[in-house]
């Protein structure tokens, strides 16, 4: 059981299919987040929820799923050697990158594309760990 979790002072924190799964939302919220900014803009101040138009917000998000994702690939990298997750990781980064501070006008389409590719390098990533050749004990998603 060791081998797939992560463990501070003797104490069991997150196995890697748990992190997996929360790179996967964190991933999926920041495409939602960046599809849906744009329609809801205006409304945001009538709701109560101008925060979310904040830059700051999003930049957090971003740096949220960019820990989250490098973390959980350099820790299960070695045990299945794939470099599909890391390599859909790193496009994934790029389409919000080059949506967030390059291309403005294409955000609102760059940007969520771009967080589904991270969740789907996280979801890659978890497959690769469970399929390896050999048993690590990757809990079942």
């Amino acid at each position: 059981m060791q081998h797939n979790c992560i463990y501070i002072c003797s104490m069991k924190i997150l196995s890697h299919t748990q992190i997996d799964r929360l790179g996967i939302m964190a991933a999926i919220a920041c495409a939602v987040h960046c599809a849906a900014l744009p329609l809801l803009f205006t409304t945001l101040p009538l709701i109560g929820l101008e925060f979310l138009a904040n830059i700051w917000v999003e930049v957090t998000m971003i740096c949220i799923s960019l820990l989250l994702g490098c973390y959980s690939l350099s820790k299960s990298y070695p045990k299945h050697r794939c470099l599909k997750p890391t390599i859909l990781l790193l496009i994934g980064f790029i389409f919000i990158a080059v949506g967030h501070f390059l291309l403005h006008d294409f955000e609102a389409f760059l940007t969520p594309i771009g967080g589904l590719i991270l969740a789907a390098a996280h979801f890659v990533n978890w497959r690769s760990l469970k399929s390896c050749s050999h048993n690590h004990n990757v809990d079942k998603f």
